[in-house]
């Protein structure tokens, strides 16, 4: 089980030192990962959550990081792709991919907001058909194919330089909650990233839909990522009393994300963006900060009783 962490990016902690410090620390600390997630547009007079109220861009922030990181991996969970094109997708990815020596995890996504579609000038039918269009034109992209000619996208002939340092490029992960989601993901896909809002007391039942799916495909067991919500302190349950999993002392994180692995997640980052006592632009840098880093420190690979760590 790999053991990410998701970087500052939204609210109070998100700042240019907190986006280097934590990012050196969680490398030094064993974290295989960090991760970012992309929100474009909060609506006049929407209610979404202090999460999305304030963000920074996840490929210009996995740039930064890269200059201040040496071997952690840098992944999106995820970048909606219908808000840019696969020629502007691809150069971003490729060149995050040569600045940080190869170290991009690249979460693709369809997007659920109609606001940032109308604001984007995409189109959210047939998101399903286009996303694996898509997939096949970064891929055209990164290795250096003459151009590519779809139902969706037209690339002219051509060339994008210089190319990812992984190639055949750099990993995909495809979101999306969906069966057919979870099945192109298994299909055509590297692997599946859960979203926030995913139910992990059923994440077993989702990893292997996925796994079928690649097996009946022909292709080997792909990675299943999960964001990893963190409730640090509190146990939060549901309507019906359950507790929710990733919620309460470390102990119990700990043993959770230990079942996680057991029902066929490859990898947790653990997101404290969506602690609205860190992730809240109204909240208080310093208490933010100290939050985080004590469970960066808590929950760490290499901590006592941690699952995981870097490989």
């Amino acid at each position: 089980m790999d053991i990410g962490f998701g970087a500052p990016i939204a609210g109070a902690w998100a700042t240019p030192r907190n986006l280097t410090e934590f990012g050196r620390r969680a490398e030094r600390l064993g974290y295989r990962s960090l991760w970012t997630f992309q929100r474009l547009l909060i609506p006049a007079g929407s209610r979404m959550a202090p999460v999305y109220q304030s963000v920074l861009d996840p490929m210009v922030s996995l740039g930064f990081l890269a200059a201040a990181t040496s071997s952690i991996r840098l992944g999106v969970a995820v970048v909606n792709h219908p808000f840019a094109s696969p020629l502007l997708l691809a150069k971003q990815a490729a060149t995050v991919d040569v600045l940080s020596g190869g170290r991009l995890d690249l979460g693709i996504g369809s997007g659920w907001l109609p606001e940032e579609f109308t604001g984007s000038g995409a189109s959210m039918a047939r998101r399903g058909p286009r996303t694996e269009e898509y997939l096949a034109a970064l891929r055209a992209l990164w290795t250096g194919d003459a151009g590519f000619t779809g139902t969706y996208y037209t690339i002219p002939a051509g060339r994008q330089d210089p190319p990812p340092v992984q190639q055949p490029g750099p990993p995909i992960l495809l979101g999306g909650m969906s069966r057919p989601a979870m099945e192109r993901a298994g299909r055509i896909a590297d692997g599946w990233v859960t979203a926030s809002s995913a139910d992990l007391a059923r994440i077993a039942e989702a990893a292997k839909i996925v796994q079928e799916t690649a097996a009946a495909a022909g292709r080997a067991p792909v990675r299943i990522v999960c964001r990893g919500v963190v409730r640090a302190g509190k146990e939060v349950r549901s309507e019906s009393g359950q507790r929710f999993l990733l919620s309460g002392s470390y102990p119990q994180i700990r043993a959770d994300v230990a079942w996680l692995e057991s029902c066929g997640v490859t990898e947790v980052f653990y997101d404290l963006n969506w602690d609205p006592a860190v992730g809240d632009p109204a909240a208080k840098e310093g208490a933010a900060v100290l939050r985080a880093s004590e469970v960066l420190e808590e929950l760490a690979p290499g901590a006592p009783g941690a699952p995981g760590g870097r490989r």
